[in-house]
């Protein structure tokens, strides 16, 4: 059994997580006191349709309770350290179709929280008089039936700031369920190694992807899956996936499942025949390089802005080698030239969303190296981010650089046009930030040497 699976047998540490954002919020001000209330995600009807939507459980809510359930409420009395669950009481019609719902004592058993009583009790429980009466909720999610009579005081603001800088920092059942969501995906990843040379249709291998993780215990995905074939992967967030593979030199597989609410988020380029072209080969070398030294340059307090920057040098002194870009190097990074070429931020914060909260981005960035960047600042120890540099060939992108009198003198058109048909390359890995360096939570083969043996199938 895997060191995840034994932690993950325990509870999700929702009474954990709300004494942090509590502390949190008692940091910003000595007079926090009162209710922090939370609303879980309403079930909801397809438009125009007797079916229910797909759910996904609200992540400020899940934070507090880890409870999966729709149509919920939660209290945290700071005063007393007191948590609520309310959940929905029996609905007889429901039950013919849907079975017995959870009762108050399985919910008891399973989530960290003090109580659970069923959701008639969450207006009354709100009327009772508090020694500071104070009431702290999420902006635009508290119900029109739930009355705030009682509360001298309501904070629309902090709740939301805290639970969002908490959730930076992860604990050790965090990581846990990140790390297995890490292990399935990569199950998934490696089925489609094995399957790329058959395929004829990028969906044949978003199926085999979903079919894996379905299989092994992620049922939701943390996003949906890119699954990019020759010059579609020069598109960042291509969601196609429905393209004929024929005659293409690589596919770009960015996809993960989730497991617990916890996302995996993971890219790998390789190539369809088992064996990279000359050109996809050499632009595959610079961009494992780049994520190499980038990977081993985190610790507890690292710049990230600083580790975003030496990726852009490292790209470009490859692409220099590859006389793809010419002149000076330190010239064409003053004219950010290579932003051409890589025109995203290095990574993001991961947690249970894809693109986790806290990163502090600035998209009015004047400087267009840095306006995609998601995370800003320093990481600290226990955060997860991703490391995931690339080098594109977009016509769309690239064509105003070789328009523009500037920034044409550093780019050889010649011998970019060799590599047109490489799309684009994406390395993706997840990294959990330690004290002194970090952990590396993905295990997907990402060696040469090692995705040509599983797709040729030595």
């Amino acid at each position: 059994m895997a060191d995840y699976d034994v932690i993950l047998k325990g509870k999700y540490p929702g009474k954990t997580h709300a004494r942090k954002v509590a502390e949190y919020m008692k940091s910003k001000s000595k007079a926090v006191g009162g209710i922090i209330y939370l609303e879980g995600q309403k079930t909801k009807m397809i438009e125009d349709n007797d079916g229910e939507a797909p759910f996904r459980q609200r992540r400020y809510f899940y934070y507090l309770t880890g409870c999966p359930l729709p149509d919920c409420y939660f209290t945290y009395d700071i005063a007393a350290d007191k948590s609520t669950l309310y959940i929905p009481p029996i609905d007889a019609d429901s039950v013919i179709w849907s079975g017995l719902p959870t009762s108050p004592k399985e919910a008891l058993s399973l989530y960290d929280i003090d109580d659970v009583v069923t959701t008639p009790e969450i207006v009354p429980a709100l009327a009772r008089p508090l020694e500071t009466p104070t009431f702290y909720a999420i902006p635009n999610q508290v119900s029109d039936h739930v009355s705030l009579v009682g509360f001298e005081h309501k904070d629309f603001a902090v709740l939301k700031e805290a639970i969002e800088e908490c959730r930076v920092t992860k604990d050790e059942y965090e990581v846990a369920l990140i790390k297995k969501a890490n292990a399935i995906s990569t199950i998934a990843h490696t089925e489609v190694l094995r399957r790329v040379k058959g395929a004829k249709n990028e969906r044949e291998l978003e199926a085999v992807f979903l079919e894996r993780c379905i299989a092994n215990g992620c049922r939701e995905q943390a996003y949906h899956s890119i699954v990019a074939s020759g010059t579609a992967a020069a598109t960042l967030h291509y969601v196609d996936n429905a393209k004929p593979m024929d005659g293409k030199l690589n596919l770009l597989l960015d996809a993960g499942g989730e497991y617990g609410c916890y996302a995996a988020d993971i890219t790998r380029t390789f190539p369809i025949s088992g064996t990279f072209s000359k050109e996809s080969r050499s632009i595959y070398d610079i961009v494992l390089r780049m994520q190499h030294v980038c990977t081993n340059m985190l610790k507890a307090g690292a710049l990230w802005d600083h580790i975003h920057l030496t990726a852009h040098e490292i790209a470009i002194e490859g692409l220099l080698r590859l006389g793809i870009l010419q002149g000076d190097k330190e010239e064409i990074l003053r004219n950010r030239t290579s932003v051409a070429f890589f025109p995203h931020g290095l990574g993001h914060y991961l947690g249970m969303d894809t693109h986790d909260t806290g990163g502090h981005p600035n998209y009015a960035d004047k400087d267009s190296m840095f306006r995609y960047l998601r995370v800003r600042g320093n990481v600290p120890a226990g955060s997860v981010i991703t490391v995931e540099p690339g080098i594109y060939f977009c016509r769309f992108i690239i064509d105003p650089y070789l328009a523009d009198p500037v920034q044409s003198k550093f780019i050889n058109a010649a011998v970019l046009e060799e590599y047109w048909e490489v799309g684009g390359v994406r390395i993706e890995d997840n990294i959990l930030v330690t004290e002194s360096g970090y952990e590396n939570l993905t295990t997907a083969v990402k060696d040469v040497e090692g995705m040509a043996g599983i797709i040729n199938g030595s």
